[in-house]
């Protein structure tokens, strides 16, 4: 893997009462900020060659909305390991896809902004936040290691 593109879902309603957390839907401002998203990778020439998702409703709108916006919509995968992933846990996920040039993962906080801390600083204690619908480019000149990424772009709404 070459590339790493990290998309935190879009803003999405509240939980129903007692509903559960995976079946929230993205609001009307969510959808717009995934397809913001979409078009920030359109328009910076970001084509994954696999996009791996969480399979709550919120992150697979958010996949659909910004990929729609892609010149050629890569398949989906489902990867229900990324639904309250630690760091560790989404990077041996990511292990699994190494034969990939451009993977894009769509998830969740606190595990996708750990994830960049991860990989480009080393350790996931320390980290910025990830805005909903943000986006987060890494790249590898070596293997998928902690340390081992540059952050080359970052994008939010």
């Amino acid at each position: 893997m070459h590339e790493l593109i990290l998309l935190r879902h879009a803003e999405a309603q509240p939980a129903p009462p007692g509903g559960d957390d995976d079946v929230r839907r993205l609001s009307g401002r969510g959808e717009q900020e995934a397809r913001a998203a979409g078009t920030w990778l359109r328009k910076h020439q970001k084509q994954p060659d696999r996009v791996l998702c969480s399979p709550s409703e919120r992150t697979c709108a958010t996949a659909s909305l910004a990929l729609g916006e892609l010149d050629r919509m890569p398949t989906m995968q489902m990867a229900p390991e990324i639904y309250n992933a630690t760091p560790g846990e989404l990077l041996a996920l990511l292990d699994q896809h190494e034969d990939a040039n451009t993977v894009m993962l769509v998830g969740h906080n606190p595990g996708i902004e750990r994830l960049v801390a991860l990989l480009v600083e080393g350790r996931s204690d320390e980290f910025r936040g990830m805005p909903p619908a943000g986006l987060a480019v890494l790249h590898f000149d070596g293997s998928l290691e902690p340390g081992n990424a540059r952050l080359d772009a970052f994008w939010s709404p």
